[in-house]
């Protein structure tokens, strides 16, 4: 006892880097038993991927449960889930035994969290999940444990020690649940073909869903498209610039694109030709070979072209050259590239 309480004292003298270590060494175990070909998770995590991928394609979902602070991890792997394209959601088991068990339904998959996996709110549940029928996968640091045996799926997240002085408050073990139940999700993702524009329908608020849009949903379009003629005369062509106020306009004939004229292009055909240059035409004085993108494109991929272009704007056309919209620098402020 004397050694176990100088172990626990030696310990809380641990300094933040220490205790961070601490976490991080549970990380590398478990990225260690995942690895294949010879982990002794790879198998199992594998089964995990299959068990939820066929609950999807056969209309169920994720339900995660988990009491404490594993209840708290469990919120939040429910959360990545839903936000990578499984639908899924949070059981409190408390809350279950209690009713919410009609939250279930056939075809779903229950994730369940225990570290010690004799949670007694989560043990509660288990005669129900199975005389339903649902599939268990679980989360826990003791494979030996009444839940982990009862598992169709059990995942080991134990950990050498808790990032904590006293070997107690779930650290370590709470973030190896965190990890794992990421890499569940995005695993998932990638076997359904998540693609990014499925993240963007899924995310359409904030800086993140702004970075998602695609370019239609950002575009000036309609009335707002600066447009002329390849005869419009020079005055006109600057009103129009002016009228719109995106620093260009379009050059079309029946719809179709044919160059653009921008401020720069204007400055640069003054210092030129003077004068006369109010005497030329659009046609005569547009660029031919303007910088194109479809309003199908992601608008991360819109900042892209403009940064490496060192433009302001993108026309945006159809497959037949016709004029959808223009999209803007401004348009785009706040954005990150991916």
């Amino acid at each position: 006892m004397a050694s176990e309480n100088q172990g626990a004292a030696q310990n809380s003298t641990l300094t933040p880097s220490q205790l961070v270590r601490t976490e991080a060494a549970a990380l590398e175990a478990l990225a260690r038993r995942l690895d294949e070909p010879n982990g002794s998770m790879a198998e199992p995590f594998r089964r995990a991927i299959e068990l939820v991928v066929r609950c999807g394609e056969g209309g169920g979902r994720i339900v995660v449960t988990g009491m404490g602070k594993s209840g708290i991890i469990a919120q939040k792997i429910a959360a990545t889930l839903s936000s990578t394209g499984s639908p899924a959601l949070f059981l409190h088991p408390a809350e279950a035994i209690h009713g919410d068990l009609g939250m279930l339904m056939p075809g779903d998959v229950v994730v369940a969290l225990s570290a010690s996996g004799e949670t007694e709110e989560i043990l509660r549940l288990l005669a129900t999940l199975k005389r339903k029928g649902d599939a268990l996968i679980s989360f826990c640091c003791n494979l030996d444990s009444t839940l982990a045996r009862a598992s169709d799926v059990a995942l080991d997240v134990s950990v050498e020690r808790e990032a904590c002085g006293m070997n107690l408050a779930p650290t370590a073990s709470t973030t190896a649940m965190l990890a794992l139940g990421d890499a569940l999700a995005v695993a998932v993702s990638l076997r359904k073909g998540f693609r990014p524009e499925d993240f963007a329908d899924l995310h359409p608020g904030g800086k993140l869903g702004k970075k998602l849009a695609l370019v239609r949903e950002l575009m000036h379009s309609g009335g707002a498209i600066p447009a002329v003629s390849p005869t419009t005369a020079m005055t006109e062509v600057i009103y129009e610039m002016s009228r719109k106020k995106l620093g260009l306009t379009t050059v079309q004939e029946d719809g179709r694109l044919l160059g653009v004229i921008s401020d720069g292009d204007l400055r640069r055909l003054l210092e030129r030709k003077g004068g006369a240059a109010l005497e030329m035409s659009a046609g005569e004085a547009m660029n031919p070979h303007p910088r194109t993108i479809s309003a199908s494109e992601l608008a991360a991929r819109a900042l892209a072209v403009l940064e490496a272009q060192k433009i302001t704007s993108l026309i945006v056309v159809g497959t037949e050259q016709q004029v959808e919209g223009v999209l803007h620098l401004h348009d785009l402020w706040g954005m990150e590239l991916i």
